[in-house]
């Protein structure tokens, strides 16, 4: 009965927390923001150059390794773009 009684006014204990960011976050978060920035730009220009080497192989009937470079690319822009979504939900 005692550890009843025990686990109940552990239970009955609020907690008032209020996220903030910490001191000195907003220039991490401005790194964090141009690091994704240069992520997206090489994701771009990998989904132009796999575009690009796509064509190529087409037209010269070479080996097939464009799209797979074409879907890595868009994955990684996928990635990105949800941990872009995902740090302004918790930084937010």
């Amino acid at each position: 009965m005692l550890a009843t009684i025990h686990d109940t006014a552990i239970l009955a204990v609020e907690f008032n927390i209020s996220p903030e960011v910490p001191p000195g976050a907003n220039g991490l978060l401005k790194l964090l923001n141009w690091l994704l920035w240069g992520v997206m730009l090489a994701c771009v220009a990998a989904l132009v150059f796999s575009g690009g080497k796509f064509a190529w192989e087409k037209w010269t009937q070479g080996s097939t390794e464009a799209p797979k470079m074409l879907v890595g690319s868009l994955v990684g822009a996928i990635v990105a773009g949800s941990a872009s979504a995902i740090l302004n939900a918790v930084a937010g």
